[in-house]
């Protein structure tokens, strides 16, 4: 473990943790929890915060984000802080016009559609971290022996956003190019691995006690596309903290039959969607896989009763599981009353 003497996974102040416990495969007495999308537009909060301030700005203000960030641990009594960022952000970091446009998601300016477009990016340089970096330190030092999860988005979720130019729903453009010009697509994949995975090195530099890798829209691929052409560059984006020795959870939208190969790339912990119910899932991969999700977000907005069943439904079937963090099956929708989270938190937590 080559972390600095100060992280608090060495100094001692998260290694004990239930999530960080859990992460390992070692259950703790109570059930950790955290949400995915739990920073952000559900909270009266943070929208208060980011009046007239664009979303990328805001997440390479060191202070802001760091601000940002905590606001749901100290509402909520959730078991981890994950960095507010964006996907996106190292993309930006390196040079790429890229901006977040209300109601549509991100957008670049330019695509990424051919060797030549490819040829162009330019790596990223470190020194470009440093508002991360300073964000992180900041949260981390605020947080005492809560963990800070730092995150980042997959080589291919990173490539369908450059290729297709913003959102989509088929990523068509990203697998045509994927078949058509494999030595295109590996050298984009390739860099999107180094950008992405220095964007975790930092974060976890900078005192994060775990990672996530998000691939939020690898549920596209078929599992011999996924394992011919896409995991290699994940595992080389997974690399860049391999030696840090932090838990690295994976997670993907639509993933069900991806799980096993998604965990191969080096996952210690596989993030499960609501599509699919924990205790499958671990079927699938090994009982000594820790698992985590998988409240379906649509039960959000249920009665409480209804709700309380379905989580209680989760914690019963990720009991198959070595050890399960709570978390949802995908993001907190911008909807979402906050108090339904804190008793979320609260019926893991009893």
């Amino acid at each position: 473990m080559n972390l600095p003497a100060h992280h608090p996974l060495v100094d001692g102040g998260t290694a004990a943790s239930p999530l960080i416990r859990a992460y390992r495969g070692d259950r703790p007495e109570t059930t950790p929890v955290w949400f995915m999308r739990q920073a952000g537009r559900s909270l009266p909060e943070y929208r208060a915060l980011r009046v007239g301030m664009a979303m990328l700005d805001a997440c390479l203000d060191p202070e802001l984000s760091s601000e940002i960030t905590l606001q749901p641990v100290r509402r909520h009594g959730v078991d981890a802080a994950i960095f507010f960022s964006d996907i996106v952000v190292p993309l930006r970091l390196a040079g790429v016009d890229v901006d977040i446009v209300p109601g549509r998601g991100p957008v670049l300016g330019t695509t990424i559609r051919t060797a030549r477009d490819v040829a162009a990016l330019r790596p990223l340089d470190p020194a470009a971290l440093s508002p991360i970096a300073e964000g992180v330190a900041r949260t981390v030092a605020e947080l005492g022996s809560t963990p800070l999860i730092g995150f980042a988005g997959a080589p291919f979720t990173l490539a369908a956003y450059l290729v297709e130019g913003g959102p989509s729903k088929d990523h068509l453009r990203a697998r045509t190019l994927m078949h058509s010009d494999p030595a295109a697509w590996d050298a984009l994949l390739g860099w999107a691995a180094d950008v992405t995975g220095a964007f975790l090195r930092a974060q976890v530099l900078a005192g994060a006690s775990a990672v996530q890798l998000f691939d939020s829209w690898v549920g596209s691929l078929s599992v011999v596309d996924y394992e011919s052409r896409v995991s290699q560059f994940s595992a080389q984006a997974i690399a860049h903290v391999k030696d840090l020795g932090v838990p690295v959870v994976h997670f993907g939208v639509g993933t069900g039959e991806l799980l096993r190969s998604m965990h191969a790339i080096g996952a210690d912990v596989m993030g499960v969607d609501d599509r699919i119910p924990l205790d499958e899932a671990s079927r699938r991969l090994g009982a000594e896989v820790p698992l985590q999700g998988n409240i379906n977000p649509a039960f959000l907005a249920a009665p409480w009763p209804v709700l309380e069943r379905h989580v209680l439904d989760v914690i019963e079937r990720g009991r198959a599981a070595s050890a399960h963090v709570l978390n949802l099956g995908h993001g907190v929708p911008p909807e979402t009353d906050p108090g339904v989270l804190t008793r979320i938190v609260e019926l893991a937590h009893a």
